[in-house]
């Protein structure tokens, strides 16, 4: 008998448009991939403007970030919102001579384990734990190390 995969609602939001943002197919590859619980996760695919005024307001920095993850409960179903800045991820891609695929799913990866309570910015263990969760999830999907 296969495995029944725990309860996932999943709303992807995209409200500049998809242009260059990956499919909720592919969303919903990477949010299942890195997340056992059962969950109701919402990912929004903004532009620098919006991701500036939500990082400047939720964190206090007045710049657009890569990914910004919003946590609102763990048990007994994770929920939360994660929030992706388009051309910030694109620009790091092409810096990072990255594909832009593999880019969107390290920061999906990524904001997954943060809303699942993992850290990096708290202990040099945390940052390892962390990012070694993320390249075990990342080959799983076949991704090759982002921090490579």
């Amino acid at each position: 008998m296969a495995q029944r995969l725990p309860e996932l609602h999943l709303a992807v939001q995209y409200p500049g448009g998809k242009h260059d943002a990956p499919t909720r197919a592919q969303v919903r590859r990477w949010v299942r991939a890195a997340c056992p619980l059962p969950a109701e996760i919402t990912v929004r695919f903004v532009d620098a403007a919006e991701g500036q005024a939500l990082n400047h307001h939720w964190r206090g920095k007045d710049y657009a970030t890569n990914v910004l993850s919003f946590p609102y409960q763990q048990e007994p179903m994770l929920h939360g919102d994660l929030v992706i800045c388009s051309s910030v991820v694109l620009r790091e891609a092409a810096e990072q001579n990255k594909q832009p695929e593999a880019r969107f799913a390290h920061l999906i990866v990524h904001g997954m384990l943060h809303l699942q309570g993992f850290d990096h910015e708290t202990s040099a263990a945390d940052a390892t734990l962390m990012e070694t969760r993320e390249r075990e999830i990342l080959s799983l999907l076949s991704y090759s190390d982002p921090y490579c």
